[in-house]
């Protein structure tokens, strides 16, 4: 199955990738069919030498059944030569541990303060459909 991925370059500490063409059996690094572009992260993000795109290759490759992987498809979704991927799952760890644990505190205590109020409210819910049936029963 041919994927288009990104195969890392760079030295320690400094990627940099390039787009390429490979199939999914193929290492990441290793051997690829064609290189379609590249991307630096280390750039800010308005920069435009940021990622390079042959358009008309990818395009070809997509035609020919290529399935881009989760960060090629947001890459030419932001550059516009494909749909923009959905947003994926953003897990509770992605929240700080210090915020998460605030969270959770407050989301035990809330339901409690919730309860008593229901708990309230539901006799007295109860003995008014009483009070209806019995004066319907009178009235036979």
């Amino acid at each position: 199955m041919l994927k288009l991925r990104l195969s890392r370059g760079g030295t320690k500490k400094r990627p940099v990738y390039k787009v390429v063409v490979a199939d999914s059996r193929f290492a990441r690094d290793g051997r690829f069919i064609e290189k379609v572009g590249f991307f630096n992260p280390l750039l800010p993000k308005e920069k435009k030498e940021r990622v390079g795109l042959e358009a008309e290759r990818i395009k070809y490759w997509l035609g020919q059944g290529a399935k881009p992987t989760t960060r090629v498809a947001r890459i030419l979704g932001e550059n516009e030569l494909m749909p923009m991927p959905a947003n994926g799952n953003n897990p509770i760890k992605a929240v700080p541990k210090k915020e998460r644990n605030k969270k959770e505190e407050d989301n035990k205590e809330a339901p409690k303060a919730e309860a008593a109020p229901k708990a309230e409210a539901a006799p007295k819910a109860e003995a008014a459909p009483k009070a209806e049936a019995a004066p319907a029963e009178e009235k036979k």
